[in-house]
């Protein structure tokens, strides 16, 4: 069996990106949208960058229940039974291990690939060749491999890893792990960026399904032991209410806290292929057409007079005009106006919750 037979490509598909509101709502997250412009969603275009090194019946796409329609719609490649519903949210630990049990149902020799519906990478073929060797790495290995981006600046949005030795010749880009850090604040991000041992956490992991098993049974065994329980139900007719089981006994946790800060056998594959998780107005600003005052109009019949370093999308049946603006973000879809400093951008999702609250807004 080829390597390429035996991959399985995870694709995480369950979130709503609060922080790209307004444009990003919970009837239509970012990673079902054309964002960037181009012609393809978020979602078409990770499913894209991994068909070179993955089969099509290969392919696992994890969302929730509202969103099966439009990933059928988006992914006509898929069927059905590729995309497991998820009826509530529990952060990334039940979602892979979630998906680890459906692939135990295929391939108990499986490798396997998790990734997020929402990357951007602009130099694909750099990519698949990291993501291949990666892949070599975890078949000849017991290892769990999560892959850390090279910061080009301080980065507050992004959570860290911290490099140690490298594991062998023949996989020079190799690394153990001293440390997570979740995001951290600016200061402490210089500190990182400076010193050249921390890596930007891609939230891209490669194991093989049986070195991701025995780390759930080890480090988070009462989500192992939920599926396991289980495992006879999936596929079959019972399997939409055995997850729904499941999912109310799930702990809402992540798999980096839940498995990789805790397993012993946890490396990095340090990269650097241009590289964004596209997780914010700002991220999003880096990645497109500017105009000589660094202004981003993304959508909409726009004028901007003293602007600069600024991001606009408007609908397109407005005309809008904008004055004396530096370093913002300025966005209106479905009736909901966004105007605010790109500085302040991670306050957004308070933003969303506060305007739910007030207003009823969905």
């Amino acid at each position: 069996m080829t390597l390429k037979d035996k991959t399985y490509c995870v694709i995480m598909a369950g979130g709503i990106g609060s922080r790209f509101w307004p444009l990003s709502q919970t009837q239509t997250p970012k990673q079902f949208l054309d964002i960037l412009g181009i012609g393809r969603t978020l979602i078409q275009q990770t499913f894209d960058r991994f068909l070179p090194i993955c089969l099509p019946e290969n392919f696992l796409i994890v969302t929730s229940e509202e969103y099966k329609d439009i990933v059928l719609a988006q992914l006509p490649q898929l069927k059905e039974e590729q995309i497991l519903l998820e009826p509530a949210r529990r952060n990334t630990a039940p979602c892979i291990a979630y998906a680890n049990a459906r692939i135990k149902k295929k391939n108990e020799n499986a490798l396997i690939v998790v990734t997020p519906a929402d990357h951007y990478i602009t130099q694909e073929e750099l990519f698949r060749a990291n993501i291949t060797r990666g892949l070599e790495f975890v078949d000849s290995d017991d290892s769990l491999l999560t892959l850390g981006i090279k910061p080009h600046r301080p980065e507050t949005g992004y959570g860290y890893i911290q490099i140690g030795h490298e594991v062998d010749n023949s996989f020079p880009n190799f690394r153990t792990v001293k440390t997570f850090t979740e995001k951290p604040n600016f200061e402490l991000a210089k500190v990182f960026f400076d010193s050249g041992e921390f890596f930007w956490n891609s939230g891209i992991f490669i194991w093989s399904l049986t070195t991701i098993q025995k780390a759930f049974k080890n480090e988070l065994n009462e989500v192992y032991e939920l599926f396991e329980k289980s495992s006879d139900q999936l596929l079959t007719s019972n399997e939409t209410e055995a997850i729904k089981d499941i999912y109310m006994s799930c702990p809402n946790i992540s798999i980096d806290y839940g498995v990789m800060e805790k397993a012993k056998n946890v490396y990095v594959q340090t990269v650097d292929f241009g590289w964004s998780d596209l997780g914010t107005w700002t991220s999003l600003h880096e990645h497109t057409k500017k105009d000589e005052s660094q202004n981003s109009i993304l959508n909409g019949n726009v004028l901007l007079y003293d602007t600069s370093n600024s991001i606009v999308h408007m609908p397109n049946e407005k005309i809008v005009i904008i004055q004396g603006l530096n370093d913002y973000i300025v966005v209106e879809s479905n009736n909901a106006l966004l105007i605010c400093p790109k500085s302040n951008e991670q306050q957004i999702k308070q933003f969303v919750a506060d305007a739910k609250t007030e207003f009823g807004m969905k």
